[in-house]
């Protein structure tokens, strides 16, 4: 079985690359995904329905894992994801918590400050509501 930085990684590089059917399988099916400040969803589906509108217009993607600590079924991954848009590169840090029921991502709580991406992304600011 593979370990959770393993995971995160396999999940975290389909994901980069908008290959959703690959990045999804890693999640239980009740899963509870939460994007901080944005609020939570459960499921593969309620991942996708996040993400997949938020890469949509992205050219590139790069979510660049720096360090990463793992205790028993718990992870904390600090990432640099970098977004290419149409105007130029968007750079986020973001630092995630996972947990891990039976080799597959049972919570996943992404924190970020959500003014480092608008400020470089205008256009999220509509989706922020």
């Amino acid at each position: 079985m593979p370990s959770p930085i393993e995971i995160i990684t396999a999940m975290t590089e389909a994901m980069a690359i908008k290959d959703y059917d690959a990045a999804l399988p890693w999640f239980t099916d009740d899963c509870e995904y939460t994007n901080l400040p944005m609020g939570s969803v459960t499921g593969p589906a309620g991942v996708r329905s996040v993400l997949e509108p938020f890469f949509a217009p992205t050219i590139a993607n790069e979510l660049r894992i720096l360090r990463s600590a793992v205790d028993g079924d718990t992870a904390f991954v600090e990432r640099l994801d970098r977004h290419l848009i149409d105007t130029g590169w968007v750079e986020l840090p973001v630092t995630g918590l996972f947990v891990f029921r039976d080799g597959k991502i049972a919570v996943w709580r992404e924190y970020f400050d959500l003014n480092t991406i608008v400020r470089q992304w205008p256009a999220l600011a509509a989706m922020a509501g």
